[in-house]
């Protein structure tokens, strides 16, 4: 029973990481929650404090083979008066493709208190249909993976286990059980003698005589025939 619980852990386990992350790539990834900037162009975005991902968005013809490539990009952010300016970090991300429209995230930024920001830019993009920059976050539900993953962890961990119980079990079932003491002598069966029987019969005579089934005659009558072997 273990094992088949296991084993249906798994198939859910693996259902479910698959279906979270195409939800998160093609549903749950707000990658343009805050607006786009077409390349070249500028534009004034809100953005929250914290973290906010840049991505490369752009029309594509059929589904770009090893991912969306990324042209030479520029970018100029302008922050409110008073405030530092965001902090850019290069992370490249995998390609999403829905139909014609294809994205790749290249920057996360920092964003050090939440306002109006002006963002100017520029680049490489001659042969790109509509091409322009995304500024959003990722899903919020990627720990809903990595749940799906411990499940399947476990359950790997649940089979194990059982295998080895279930080994044991047979192997005890299986056993050669010992009647007696490992290195005593097996017990002997002995045929009563002659003289053995006799006696046996002595006590039966003397029973029946006591309780007043035989009289005191016939008890020595058939003690004489005993005896004698009659």
């Amino acid at each position: 029973m273990l094992i088949v619980m296991a084993i249906v852990a798994m198939v859910v386990s693996v259902i479910g990481f698959v279906v979270t992350l195409i939800l998160n790539a093609f549903v749950l990834d707000d990658y343009d929650a805050y607006g786009e900037v077409a390349i070249p162009g500028s534009r004034t975005l809100q953005l929250p404090a914290g973290e906010v991902t840049v991505s490369f968005h752009t029309v594509v013809i059929g589904s770009p083979k090893g991912g969306l490539p990324v042209p030479p990009l520029r970018v100029s952010i302008g922050a409110p008066d008073g405030v530092p300016d965001p902090q850019l970090t290069e992370n490249f991300g995998s390609t999403t493709t829905v139909n014609s429209d294809a994205r790749v995230r290249v920057w996360v930024m920092q964003v050090p208190v939440a306002g109006a920001y002006t963002i100017t830019t520029d680049g490489e993009v001659n042969g790109y249909i509509s091409p322009r920059l995304a500024f959003g976050h990722d899903s919020s539900y990627g720990w809903v993976a990595w749940l799906f993953g411990g499940i399947f962890a476990l359950a790997v961990v649940d089979i194990v286990i059982g295998t080895v119980w279930l080994a044991r079990s047979k192997r005890t079932v299986t056993a050669s059980p010992t009647p007696y003491p490992v290195g005593a002598a097996p017990p002997v069966s002995y045929l009563p003698t002659d003289d053995g029987v006799r006696l046996e019969q002595l006590r039966t005579l003397a029973a029946l005589r006591d309780s007043g089934a035989l009289t005191e005659a016939e008890f020595q009558s058939e003690k004489r025939r005993i005896l004698d072997g009659r």
